[in-house]
């Protein structure tokens, strides 16, 4: 369904074409999320894939990090999702407790998260971690986890009220060993992409909200 979706243009619709995406405007982007909404079909998480998750790499990657991966996010082979929610912390992203050390040339991550869209079957997660924190909000980072780095579990899939078709999620980090190449942007500075970035989750949310709801309207008036 994902390399379907790639195929048809469905994932990175925003994304420059350099990087294999539509390179759209957030206009076009909207369509498609729009769309997704008024079919009713909230079962794979493209719009947080593609206008969520993507855009982190785009703004903030390095060239070596968009090249290797949002040309396979675009096509649907790589799976994308964003870490924040904690267990024991909520979205409280100035509190949170998962952790990254430094170690040499890496970072040793420990933690888990929860409520994770696409989390059981993300191939690539940007984690929210602190790696200062003493600092506070002046201390998170962003570090990019994929599937496979030894310590890197995913828990169950999570019930919940509605949208039951959408994979979501709790991850646990044992120890993972994240390379220094992994890290998203500056160390200590993902606080302010997450606040850069949030308002787009927010209006994205919102706009798919308000096209289900005029789509469940429709069908049953």
């Amino acid at each position: 369904v994902w390399k379907q979706a790639g195929e048809l243009g469905l994932l990175g619709a925003a994304t420059s074409d350099k990087y294999g995406g539509a390179g759209a405007d957030r206009l076009t982007a909207a369509v498609v999320w729009e769309e997704q909404g008024y079919s009713l079909c909230t079962g794979p998480g493209y719009a947080l894939h593609s206008d969520i998750v993507m855009p982190y790499i785009e703004n903030y990657g390095t060239e070596e990090q968009k090249q290797r991966y949002l040309p396979r996010m675009a096509s649907g082979e790589c799976i994308g999702a964003i870490a924040m929610t904690e267990p024991g912390t909520g979205s409280d992203l100035a509190n949170i407790k998962t952790s990254a050390v430094k170690d040499g040339d890496d970072f040793i991550l420990n933690g888990s998260k929860t409520f994770i869209t696409n989390g059981a079957m993300a191939d690539t997660v940007i984690v929210c971690t602190k790696t200062d924190p003493e600092k506070g909000a002046h201390g998170v980072t962003l570090l990019l986890v994929d599937a496979g780095m030894p310590g890197f579990t995913k828990g169950r899939k999570l019930k919940k009220m509605g949208m039951k078709a959408q994979d979501t999620s709790e991850l646990f980090f044992e120890d993972v060993r994240v390379p220094a190449a992994n890290v998203l942007g500056e160390v200590n500075k993902g606080f302010y992409y997450l606040m850069q970035e949030l308002p787009q989750e927010r209006l994205l949310i919102a706009d798919m909200a308000v096209a289900a709801s005029e789509a469940a309207f429709e069908l049953t008036r």
